[in-house]
Parts: C-alpha cells; sequence; structure tokens
C-alpha cells in the first residue's frame, strides 16, 4: 500500500515542480516508507511513497510505459486481488509483462481498455495515469473507498493526493474552511459528507467515481453503484451465496509477498475472516497465522458493560485461537499509549477524529507492524448486513435525519450564541440525510418498509461505513501497515444489497443471515455472541487526562477552538467529566471522556493547521 501525489500545471517550470513534489511527498511517507521516486516532465510532476507488498524490482513508482502512439505515467495506491485473471486476459490480447506486480496490471489494462478497466478490478485501489501526448489525467477510485483521493482543482491545472496534508503542502494552497466546511465540523463531525474535502477548495473523489481533467476541464463520473434487483433465491440459497462470496473474498485477499496476519476481537466479524484465513494457511502449508488482539490497562477492574458492550472479548478470543492454532498475540495499550497518541491521529486524518477509537488503532497498527506488513480486518458487515441497532430498533430507523448522529441539540447547546444563530446546523444535516436517501437506488413496486431498509443500507455504506474505512486507513497507514477489509468486496456488497430483511435479521438477531452462513466455521458461542463494538478503554486516568488536557486549553481564552465554542459549556462539559451530555456525539460510543478528547482535538486540528475561518 502507499500514497502520491501529483501536480498538473500549465504555466510552472520544471525546476519548481521538483521541489514541490518532493515536499507534498514528504508529507504523507508514512504510507510508503520502503522507496520513494518522482516523475516530473512538462506540465505534469508525480511523486510516490511506497510501502512495497508484492513484487519489489517490478512494482515500482511511478510507472511509465508505452504504446498506441501514447506514453502513460501511473501513480497507484491499492492491492488487485484478481491479478492474474485479469493479466491472463491482456496477454491473451498479446500484452507482456515485466513483472508480477498488481501495479502494472493496472497500468497495462488502462492502456487497453481505458476507464472501463474498473470494472475489471477486484480490489481497493486510487490511481493517477497521466497521458503524455494527450495531456491528459485520468483518476479513479475502488468502489467502496477503501483507499483515499483527493484533489483540488488550480487556475491552470489541478493538484491530486492520498491524503489532504499533501494539498496543503502546496504553496498555493491555504487551510481554510468557509460555512459548510464549518458545518462539516460542528454538525456532522466526525463523519462527513461524500466528496467534500471540509477545506475550502479541497474535494474528495467519491467512492465508485473517475475523474479525467484535460485542458483545464474537470470531468467527474460514477462507474459504479449498488443496483436494486428482485431476491429470488431461498434462504438456504442466500446463506450458501453469501458464504461462496465471503469465503473467496478472504481467500484472495491472503495474497503477499511480505508477512500477513489478522486482526482478532472475537466477534463474528474477525473471527470469521480468521478461522478461513488460518484453515487456508494450513492447507498451503504457510504454518500458523499469526493473530492479533487489543487490551487496555487494568481493563479487567474497571471495565463497565452496558447494552452496547456487554461483555469483554477475551474468552471468544481464545476459543477462535486454540480452535485454529493461530500464533496469537494480545497486545495491552497504556493509558499514556492513547493520550499521547490524539494529537498524531488527528494529524493523520487531517480532521478531528474518533478520539481514543483512534489512537487506541494508531497504536495497535504499531505494533502489529512489528510482526507483520499486511493484515485483515472485519470492517464493513454490519453496514451491509444490518448490524447495528439502528436497522432493527423502531425509535432508530424511524429517527429524522441519520440515526448515529442523535446529538443536534446537544451540540448546538456547546456552540457559542453567535455561531448557532449563524448556522443552521440541523438544516444541514437533515439536507444531507436526504440528499444521500434519494441517491438510493430503489425497487419499483417494493414496499414502504423494503425501500426504508434500502435507504438506511445505502446511508450506512456512503456515511457510517466511509467514515470506519477512513479512520483504519488512516491510522494503519500512520504505521506504515496495509490493512485489508474481505467484507469491503465489492460482489458481495451487491448481492447484500438485494437481500431482503427479514432474511439478514433472521432469528431476529443482528447479522443473522450471516450467522447462518458462518455455522460451522466458527465455535458456536462466537457465532451467538451479540454485537460489541471496537472495543474501548474504562480507565479513569484516561478521563482525567483528557480533562487536565481541556483544562489547558479552558486556561488560554484566545484558543482557537473558543471561536466556535462556549467557553463557559466546556468548562461545565468538563468539570463534569463529560456527563452533562448524556447522548453519544457520534455513533454508540462517543460519550464522557471520549466527547471531551474529541472537543481537544479540534483545538488541536485548528492550530496546528493554522485554519482560517471564514
Amino acid at each position: 500500500m502507499c500514497g502520491f501525489v501529483g501536480w498538473v500545471n500549465t504555466r510552472s517550470r520544471e525546476e519548481d515542480k521538483l521541489l514541490i513534489i518532493d515536499q507534498m511527498a514528504e508529507t504523507i511517507d508514512h504510507r510508503g516508507p520502503d522507496d520513494y521516486q518522482k516523475w516530473v516532465q512538462g506540465p505534469a510532476g508525480f511523486g510516490h511513497q511506497r510501502l512495497i507488498v508484492v513484487d519489489p524490482k517490478g512494482g515500482v513508482q511511478p510507472m511509465v510505459r508505452q504504446a498506441n502512439n501514447e506514453e502513460y505515467v501511473l501513480c497507484y495506491n491499492g492491492e488487485l486481488y484478481n491479478t492474474e485473471e485479469v493479466r491472463d486476459e491482456l496477454k491473451a490480447k498479446g500484452w507482456t509483462f515485466n513483472g508480477h506486480s498488481d501495479t502494472e496490471v493496472v497500468l497495462v489494462s488502462y492502456m487497453e481498455w481505458g476507464e472501463e478497466c474498473l470494472k475489471k478490478f477486484n480490489g481497493i485501489f486510487a490511481f493517477s495515469v497521466w497521458e503524455i501526448n494527450k495531456q491528459r489525467l485520468f483518476i479513479a477510485r475502488d468502489r467502496l473507498g477503501v483507499k483515499p483521493l483527493f484533489y483540488s482543482e488550480q487556475k491552470n491545472g489541478i493538484i491530486v493526493a492520498s491524503e489532504i496534508k499533501a494539498i496543503l503542502a502546496h504553496p498555493d494552497k491555504q487551510a481554510s474552511i468557509a460555512e459548510e466546511g464549518v458545518l462539516e465540523i460542528l454538525t456532522l463531525g466526525p463523519s462527513r459528507t461524500p466528496g467534500h474535502g471540509v477545506f475550502e477548495g479541497i474535494d474528495e473523489l467519491r467512492p465508485g467515481f473517475c475523474a479525467s481533467w484535460q485542458h483545464g476541464i474537470l470531468s467527474v463520473k460514477r462507474y459504479w453503484n449498488v443496483e436494486s434487483h428482485p431476491h429470488h433465491s431461498s434462504f438456504k440459497e442466500t446463506v450458501e451465496k453469501v458464504r461462496e462470496l465471503f469465503t473467496d473474498a478472504v481467500e484472495r485477499q491472503l495474497v503477499s509477498d511480505v508477512k500477513l496476519g489478522t486482526f482478532l476481537s472475537g466477534g463474528v466479524d474477525s473471527s470469521a475472516i480468521t478461522s478461513i484465513a488460518a484453515e487456508h494457511y494450513k492447507k498451503e502449508g504457510l504454518g500458523a497465522l499469526q493473530t492479533f488482539s487489543i487490551d487496555y490497562e487494568e481493563q479487567g477492574k474497571f471495565f463497565k458493560s452496558n447494552s452496547f458492550q456487554p461483555d469483554r472479548d477475551l474468552t471468544y478470543i481464545q476459543m477462535v485461537q486454540m480452535a485454529h492454532q493461530t500464533k496469537h498475540y494480545t497486545l495491552e495499550a497504556s493509558v499514556e499509549d492513547l493520550v499521547s497518541r490524539l494529537k498524531r491521529s488527528v494529524e493523520l486524518r487531517d480532521l478531528p477524529g474518533m478520539a481514543d477509537v483512534d489512537s487506541s488503532l494508531l497504536w495497535f497498527c504499531e505494533r502489529i507492524k512489528n510482526h507483520v506488513t499486511v493484515s485483515l480486518s472485519g470492517e464493513c458487515a454490519d453496514e451491509i448486513f444490518g448490524g447495528y441497532p439502528w436497522f432493527y430498533r423502531k425509535e432508530d430507523r424511524d429517527r429524522k435525519g441519520f440515526p448515529w448522529i442523535r446529538s443536534i441539540k446537544e451540540r448546538q447547546k456547546l456552540i457559542r450564541n453567535d455561531v448557532s444563530k449563524r448556522y443552521d446546523m440541523e438544516k444541514y444535516m437533515l439536507d444531507r440525510y436526504h440528499d444521500s436517501i434519494g441517491e438510493a437506488p430503489l425497487l419499483k413496486g417494493e414496499s414502504f418498509e423494503a425501500s426504508k431498509h434500502r435507504q438506511m443500507l445505502y446511508l450506512n455504506m456512503n456515511w457510517f461505513m466511509q467514515t470506519l474505512l477512513e479512520r483504519k486507513d488512516r491510522m494503519s497507514m500512520g504505521a506504515s501497515l496495509e490493512v485489508r477489509v474481505p467484507f469491503s468486496d465489492h460482489r458481495i456488497v451487491e448481492y447484500a444489497y438485494n437481500i431482503p430483511w427479514e432474511m439478514k435479521h433472521h432469528g431476529e438477531q443482528e447479522k443473522g443471515l450471516l450467522r447462518e452462513a458462518l455455522r460451522g466455521v466458527l465455535p458456536d458461542k462466537v457465532l451467538k455472541r451479540k454485537k460489541n463494538p471496537y472495543p474501548k478503554t474504562f480507565h479513569p486516568n484516561y478521563t482525567k487526562a483528557v480533562t487536565a488536557w481541556m483544562d489547558e486549553i479552558l486556561s488560554v481564552p484566545q484558543a482557537p477552538i473558543f471561536d466556535l465554542f462556549d467557553h463557559k459549556e466546556l468548562q461545565t462539559l468538563n468539570e463534569s467529566q463529560g456527563r452533562s451530555i448524556d447522548k453519544p456525539w457520534f455513533g454508540q460510543l462517543m460519550t464522557g471522556p471520549q466527547l471531551i478528547a474529541h472537543l481537544c482535538q479540534i483545538n488541536h486540528w485548528l492550530t496546528v493547521y493554522n485554519i482560517k475561518i471564514n
């Protein structure tokens, strides 16, 4: 996995591009510490930071190749899981290859099929292709948005990069936010509108989209979306199809020239990935699979069961580990480990994040990287198979707006009065909500309830899932660890989109259908385990640490956060250790100390990025 930057400008000199490409690429060296290469010629320049996973010699980038009276320059971040099938198809058309990297397959595919190549790929990717003679830039992003890509249009060109920080490193860009950017942070954060870069003049290429820039004109188009079809299969046939698709997705994603492992939380999703991966390793004679779980300092002493997090992971992890004889590591994070990375996690995300949910993942990935370079993780299953309460709780389903943002009134309470009067937070949130459900492909003649389910699926796929995928990409790449997510395989998503809710909620249990598909794969107790979210610390010293951080901010009346938030309200919140706001800020767990830490992260973001609010 890697990171890249690109700058096309018809008025700038090559000498300037060489320097600017370097300074942009340097900001994302964590994405690819193994190699850095650049290519500059005429109006275009590109830089590539490489994390070597496949074909060290044959996958060097930027990759240049000639054909069809054209010369192509590729920068690529990602992994194809059907490399050999696509390569064989290209060989049958007369193409030859210099190595075995998927990078070369991506480039040759574009040379053969143009943008239609995107329909051939099964994988996670973001890439750019510069066609020298046509003076044309093409960019694309994978269907589900596992890999990031941002861009900024200029008067005489365009800037592209894997992360926002690289675009901000360009001398022509200033870190500023206008009304929409403010509303994204205050109303939707830590999620954001698909395609919205928050910073002025920076956009995100949405998942399933591609774009071309030529002669000053940018054209953006969608090349993929889920489609609605009647589901005619029986429950048994559906279970078998889900098992088949999921098993194939996991096994495809085990291809690597470097050491590979899996995240193992003891939940259904990560346990299923681990079980299939471990058996595949045995069958192929690859030895014991390495597995990793996170725990927290004195968690046994301070853990408090609740409806969202009813029990701890350890017992279930041991069941899976023993069943498949994996080489398991339980990594225990201290309070200091979490607190010391709260600022760094903002800088990796370029935006205020999910407090210790981010910083703990960053620490976890750093420790995993001591053992493997690639790992598989269980994200996306809940979004596509209906694992969250808002899929099945009537009060959640019927809530106005995003079901994971139940805190608009509480958010408004913390905002300065003049800011609250200037920005209509609730309207902005509802507008974004209606925009999204209005995009959802519905099935003609379907019942109102079935259509509501499709809209909820679409909403989760394009919002909640994107927030978690962004978190996973930035924190893992911050540790130079490649993380793959088998449940994001587009074939699974396409199929699941049309499975009736009654089947998905089989047995009145969240992800009931998926559990049936995994019967015999998982130990029964793991199979029946109630969903648990990503674990958080309950240690009182964490609360002390983040309230102390907020005390520091409160002692500086000129701190940038007070341009938006009310000083007195934040002080009250901090003195209550977060208890004065009783609803999660976002999702299910951002309450109390997590909310205080998130607000501290907002102040850090405004400060370190020196953001101007227009």
